[in-house]
């Protein structure tokens, strides 16, 4: 079956580092475009980056633009997101996501065109 399964959240230091992984399973990943999404707690699921199936086109919220970057091994069957020069109001739980197949990339920063998504991981910004 399909999964998404995030990793590499942790508790970092602003102005620290951390790369998050999202390996994927049950389909070929090579096929779809993928997101990040976050939610902080007593928010709303927010968008904050998203690469296409090639790789070759990304798209990132202008609140983390500058600091993360979003890219992806198909061979690994993973896609990462770099985040680097964390602030605390990055924290919260990261999740990605498969777009649904035929979904727009005009749509891409909208959480109800993707139709799998990961568990999570949690990142905390503090000192």
């Amino acid at each position: 079956q399909v999964q998404l399964v995030e990793s590499g959240g942790g508790l970092v230091q602003p102005g620290g580092s951390l790369r998050l992984s999202c390996a994927a399973s049950g389909f070929t990943l090579d096929n779809y475009a993928i997101g990040w999404f976050r939610q902080a707690p007593g928010k709303e699921r927010n968008f904050v980056a998203a690469i296409t199936w090639s790789g070759g086109t990304t798209d990132l919220a202008d609140s983390v633009k500058g600091r993360f970057t979003v890219s992806r091994d198909n061979a690994k069957s993973t896609v990462f997101l770099q985040m680097n020069s964390l602030k605390p109001e990055d924290t919260a739980v990261y999740y990605c996501a498969r777009q649904r197949n035929g979904g727009s990339w005009s749509s891409a920063r909208k959480s109800d065109d993707y139709d799998y998504w990961g568990q999570g991981t949690q990142v905390t910004v503090a000192s």
